[in-house]
């Protein structure tokens, strides 16, 4: 069975709206599929897409040829994952406390008369 990730276009007319799907190549483009893995809204501006970067993974270790279409979504969503991680690496932990000095024992002892 050779599986490809692709778009399946839902929406309305003029309004399109598509669900990237994990499916076999021989289905119709609204047909059967696999798993659902993400999302793309071509009308919408800036970040347009959410997408399950370790199943898209699976899916192409696994075989699975991605659309070109979906193949830049996942690079643009690889590119958006990765600075997240690394902007939050350099928030330190708590501040150590301040080092306190040992009691003097020697004020503290009673002298013997």
């Amino acid at each position: 069975m050779a599986v490809s990730i692709r778009l399946r276009r839902e929406g309305a007319k003029n309004r399109p709206y598509y669900k990237v799907v994990v499916a076999d190549s021989r289905s119709p483009r609204e047909g059967r599929f696999i798993e659902i893995i993400g999302t793309y809204d071509p009308k919408k501006p800036g970040h347009n897409s959410t997408l399950k970067l370790d199943r898209a993974e699976y899916w192409i270790g696994r075989g699975a040829q991605p659309s070109d279409t979906v193949r830049s979504l996942i690079q643009k969503n690889k590119k958006k994952a990765a600075p997240a991680p690394a902007a939050a690496a350099p928030t330190p932990a708590e501040p150590e406390p301040a080092p306190v000095a040992p009691p003097d024992t020697s004020a503290a002892t009673p002298e013997a008369t």
